[in-house]
């Protein structure tokens, strides 16, 4: 219990402090378009920043855990992480918010894979799928607070005030996450080379790219719209007050939560009643699909499509364990990472050019209303295609 408590909380401090970030830009949107005066497209490429940053650092961060220890290298990035939202919260221009929020990307790039290298060294492998699960929990409850919880700080303190609160906030885990134990692994590094060779070996295998069009599109997409555009969609599309769609992101988190304890304790008596969790992978995103095609379509009572939309996104997670199956034990970080890595530049684009496609498309004299269907739209094309491209690998495998 003592090193659970020493180990798993601050980690999972940290991840809840990760998925908090990711989210805030999706409840201030309104804030930041009314004082900085920008468009759709400025705001996406501002809030993906942060994504482009966490992405772009995926695949040294695996070399630099191993190298350096799990502890170390998240301590340090999350004062980055504290710089970065310091800086966001005296900006004034777009240039300078992207900037900070591109260094609060880079600062909690690590907040994920650092856990799972932890866990691994301190705890036997019968506990990994459930402290995984539970990392994941903690960050399903840091997405809950930045929904309904944020919109009510918001009026009362200012979006300012609450980044320099997540400043000093990000002190405090970085403080909490360097005293934790540390354990060295016993085996010498793996040279250089080798890494790398180990890492052409996955980015250029088949069962790499049968996953990684589904997972940039649809959990990528998922990012995307948690993280800016669903606050946008709801006020602009639906209709609602900024605390509606707020309570809609609460939704969304609390399914993405439901999901993650789901997997944690049910995967494997599914696998004993014949329900592989491939199966569930592919049923899974099979209905994320339908709930999204009601969401653009505006079909149905819009809080539970919300909520499954957040459940859909937990089990789109399968898919780092089904994959990291196709390799050996070695492979297992860098597999991760590349995985990521895709996950991280879908999120980007699609939150970059989401933005993008809204404007263009308003310019053209669509309403916005039309112009947000439009884009979703789009984007729900390319998934069911990724998803598609997935089903098939199944068959010719």
């Amino acid at each position: 219990m003592n090193l659970w408590l020493r180990v798993f909380l601050p980690f999972a401090a940290g991840y809840y402090f990760s998925y908090f970030l990711r989210n805030v830009n999706a409840v201030i949107a309104p804030e930041l378009t009314r004082e900085l005066g920008v468009s759709a497209a400025d705001l996406g490429l501002l809030t993906s920043a942060y994504l482009l940053a966490f992405g772009a650092v995926q695949l040294p961060l695996g070399l630099a855990l191993d190298r350096y220890g799990a502890r170390r290298v998240e301590a340090f990035l999350l004062l980055i992480a504290a710089a970065g939202c310091a800086l966001f919260a005296v900006g004034n221009s777009l240039t300078q918010l992207a900037v900070a929020r591109a260094l609060i990307g880079l600062g909690v790039s690590a907040c994920l894979m650092a856990s799972f290298k932890s866990f691994s060294q301190w705890f036997g492998i019968e506990r990994q799928a459930s402290l995984n699960a539970a990392i994941m929990a903690a960050g399903g409850l840091g997405a809950l607070t930045a929904s309904t919880p944020l919109s009510w700080a918001i009026p009362q303190f200012g979006w300012r005030a609450v980044f320099v609160a997540l400043a000093v906030s990000g002190l405090a885990v970085a403080a909490g996450i360097i005293s934790t134990p540390d354990k060295q692994a016993g085996a010498r590094p793996e040279p250089f080379a080798s890494q790398i060779a180990g890492l052409m070996e996955v980015l250029t295998s088949r069962a790499f790219w049968r996953y990684a069009p589904q997972s940039t599109l649809i959990i990528g997409g998922f990012l995307a719209l948690q993280g800016l555009w669903a606050v946008p969609w709801l006020m602009n599309v639906s209709g609602l007050e900024r605390s509606a769609a707020a309570h809609h992101l609460l939704l969304m988190g609390g399914g993405m939560l439901t999901g993650f304890l789901a997997i944690a304790f049910g995967v494997a008596p599914l696998a004993r009643r014949g329900i592989s969790a491939l199966r569930l992978l592919q049923v899974g995103m099979g209905v994320g699909m339908l709930a999204t095609l009601m969401i653009v379509l505006g079909v149905g009572p819009s809080e539970p499509l919300w909520f499954i939309f957040g459940l859909v996104f937990s089990v789109g997670n399968l898919a780092y364990s089904l994959l990291q199956s196709h390799y050996s034990l070695a492979l297992a970080g860098r597999v991760n990472t590349a995985l990521n890595l895709m996950v991280f530049v879908g999120a980007f684009c699609i939150q970059w050019g989401f933005g993008g496609a809204v404007d263009a498309l308003q310019a053209s004299g669509h309403a916005p209303r039309a112009a947000y269907q439009l884009t979703f739209g789009g984007l729900l094309l390319l998934q069911v295609a990724s998803w598609l491209w997935f089903l098939g690998g199944a068959r010719t495998k």
